[in-house]
């Protein structure tokens, strides 16, 4: 980690939402997926705060060494947005403590404000992590 990594650091990245990234693309294998709207998937929101939130911070550590994993996510999904309309998520690093880095999250569709909340992510050592990972992967 640099010390550049301070609370404060802010991001803002946008995404056009395509039709691959609704509720029936999530999992195409549930017919109860299926059936839904064909709406910005609340599974894909999450993933795209958490990209916003790797990009803010990746200037700041150490990449490709260093990585950071998700491990918690607490946010609203307020608006239903469909395919076609740019969604805009606002990042903001808001506490590190060690390798603890925690967000202020926010995004929007240019209509509506679609979610806001907080997420966390953990510094990882990338190579430490795949050698864990293949132990548990053995038994």
């Amino acid at each position: 980690m640099k010390e550049s990594l301070k609370p404060g650091l802010k991001y803002e990245h946008k995404f056009l939402v395509p039709s691959s990234k609704t509720v029936p693309a999530l999992y195409p294998e549930a017919e109860e997926f299926l059936a839904m709207p064909e709406v910005f998937a609340t599974g894909y929101m999450v993933g795209f705060l958490e990209w916003a939130c790797i990009k803010c911070i990746n200037p700041h550590i150490d990449w490709p060494r260093e990585q950071t994993v998700g491990t918690q996510i607490n946010v609203t999904h307020e608006a239903a947005t469909p395919p076609g309309l740019e969604v805009t998520a606002s990042v903001e690093l808001v506490e590190v403590d060690g390798k603890r880095l925690v967000f202020q999250v926010e995004a929007h569709d240019g209509v509506d404000l679609i979610s806001r909340g907080r997420h966390e992510r953990f510094v990882i050592n990338r190579e430490k992590f795949d050698a864990k990972v293949g132990e548990k992967a053995k038994r």
